[in-house]
Parts: C-alpha cells; structure tokens; sequence
C-alpha cells in the first residue's frame, strides 16, 4: 500500500484573494499543509488546521481513499462596535484532501485525533488480501 495524495478542488482561496501581492504569495500560505511519516506498522498524516473546530472536520473513507474535509465559520457582517475590517486575512471557507489507503482499510482500522490545531491520523498498514486460487480439476474420461 502507497499513501497518494489527490486534490478535491483546485480553488486556492489564498491565491485569489492575496495572489497579486508579492508579501502573501509563495508555497507557505497553502492551506491544510500535510505531513505523512511512514512507521513500520502504520502511516501517520498530520495536517495543519489552525482556526478550526473538532466538530467542523470530517473524515471518511470511499472508494479506498481517505478524505479530510474541514469548514472555518465566519460572521457575514464586516464591521462590529470596534469597527469595520480594513484588511482581513484569517481564511474562513472549507478545503479537503484525499489519500489513497487502499480497499482493505476500514474506518474501524484508522485512530484520529485533533490537538492544537494538529489533525493527527493514524492509518495501519495492511497487506492486501491475496485471493487464493480455486482449484479446478479436469475430469479424466474413461
């Protein structure tokens, strides 16, 4: 098994918003920033999602991937009491990843945990299941 990346949706909302400016372009402002260490019974993906909530990260598996979708809530209103906005550059929108895991992972194999803004997962290596061959005999005539 081989952890492959694959991107759900190309809309940067990084680049769009600040892309013109030289102070915010570059590769350091991508979001979901995604670490994968291999062990040596398991795979260990650390994402970077500061800003956001436990309960605004799903996890699931489909088709053999693994995806990661996360949403950062924002009030619509641009001005409070102190004022309004002149700049604002905290990202509030979704964004997803997917991995590929395999077929033989299930959602009772992965451990995931979100600390500090650090989305932790666990995915466990497993050896695909080798189909063992049905023997088939020739009948011999008489």
């Amino acid at each position: 098994m081989m952890m492959l990346p694959r991107k759900r949706n190309n809309y940067d909302l990084w680049d769009e918003m600040f892309g013109i400016d030289p102070f915010f372009t570059g590769e350091s402002n991508k979001i979901m920033k995604t670490d994968i260490r291999e062990k040596k019974d398991k795979y260990v993906i650390e994402i970077d999602l500061p800003g956001y909530e436990k309960d605004n990260i799903k996890i699931e598996i489909e088709d053999g991937y693994l995806s990661i979708h996360a949403t950062a809530n924002s009030s619509k209103d641009e001005s409070d009491d102190e004022g309004e906005f002149v700049r604002k550059e905290r990202y509030f929108g979704e964004c997803s990843r997917s991995f590929y895991i395999g077929d033989d992972i299930t959602e009772e194999d992965i451990r995931a945990s979100f600390k500090n803004g650090t989305l932790k997962i666990e995915v466990p290596k497993k050896e695909a299941k080798k189909e063992i061959p049905e023997k088939k005999y020739i009948a011999i005539d008489d």
